[in-house]
């Protein structure tokens, strides 16, 4: 397997693995709203409670991410696929005709999200082309909305998915 293949056959795999859909959050010291869409969302740890995610230096929300204190998570629900896409996207007012709200850090909150956390940022760990932010949790809510589930390049409803538990 030569290394290109590796890559595509790399990218291929994380395509059929299942994930939610994130939109972290950050402010500028004036207020104004930054943000994007990672799937490289994950708890690390209840006690402290500590949830990290990775964002590629590249991103035009990088540097407001990375000078942060404070940032939040917004788990996006299933009526949310619009949101998923604007944030996705680089560039341009992705805060344009979105609700949302300040939250206690100062972070910007999506409204209609099935689960927020609100994080103080802890450690900022360079990896190649991203850095893994860990933060811990200073607040937290959800709803009852169903999470947006990603997998093979398409969004799911997560209220459609079966148990396998006997």
């Amino acid at each position: 397997m030569t290394e290109e293949n590796l890559g595509e056959v790399v990218r291929a795999v994380h395509r059929r693995y299942p994930t939610g859909v994130s939109v972290v959050t950050a402010a500028s010291p004036e207020g104004k709203p930054y943000g994007l869409a990672v799937n490289s969302f994950s708890s690390v740890s209840l006690d402290p409670p500590l949830i990290l995610f990775a964002v590629n230096v590249t991103s035009s929300s990088y540097p407001w991410l990375f000078s942060a204190d404070h940032v939040a998570v917004n788990l996006l629900s299933t009526s949310q696929t619009a949101v998923v896409r604007r944030f996705a996207q680089s560039g341009g007012d992705k805060f344009a005709d979105i609700e949302w709200t300040t939250g206690q850090t100062g972070s910007p909150l999506i409204a209609g999200c099935t689960g927020r956390f609100e994080l103080a940022v802890r450690y900022k760990i360079p990896a190649y082309t991203h850095t893994v932010f860990i933060g811990e949790v200073v607040c937290a809510e959800y709803t009852d909305d169903p999470a947006l589930i990603y997998l093979g390049g398409k969004f799911f409803d997560s209220s459609d998915l079966r148990s396998t538990d006997a």
